[in-house]
């Protein structure tokens, strides 16, 4: 699915990284999950886990930076709004979620929240991904189930009309 608001249709030339590319964006999204879980297993602060990805991380220029830091900015300085936003969609309390889990959707939530230009269903497939990516066997569908009622509360409006319009 493409994001229009990040559309590559201003093609660079021929060997130029473009950082707003769907690939710089999906790498974007994976070092904040590296972030966010980190976060949460160390409890560094922010800075500190910025640091330590942007000077472990080879080939930066090949990940989408704005994108990068408001993601985990945005999660670390709002990780209790996000946490209650999902909690009470889930069967069981967030301590008791994987740290892969409970990472993803703190990121979903924030991008369902915050970042409206991209659309809810680019959010929720972006999560699946980096669920099957570096979560467990059945994460992605809990991922996916959690993160699509999320986007009923928070875009209803978004989401009523892609149901509309799938017939």
């Amino acid at each position: 699915m493409s994001d229009p608001m990040h559309s590559s249709d201003n093609a660079e030339p021929a060997g130029t990284p473009n950082p707003t590319s769907k690939m710089a964006r999906r790498r974007a999204r994976e070092l904040a999950l590296q972030g966010v879980y980190q976060w949460l297993l160390s409890g560094n602060s922010m800075t500190s886990v910025q640091r330590h990805l942007e000077a472990e991380t080879e080939n930066l220029d090949k990940v989408d930076r704005e994108l990068f830091v408001s993601l985990l900015r945005g999660v670390l300085e709002n990780a209790e709004d996000l946490r209650t936003s999902f909690s009470k969609l889930i069967h069981r309390p967030v301590g008791e979620l994987s740290p892969i889990e409970h990472a993803i959707l703190l990121l979903g939530a924030h991008e369902l929240r915050h970042n409206i230009e991209t659309p809810y269903r680019v959010v929720i497939n972006e999560a699946i991904e980096l669920a099957k990516g570096y979560g467990g066997t059945e994460g992605h569908r809990f991922v996916n189930g959690v993160l699509d009622k999320l986007a009923a509360n928070l875009r209803p409006e978004e989401v009523e009309a892609a149901r509309k319009a799938k017939g």
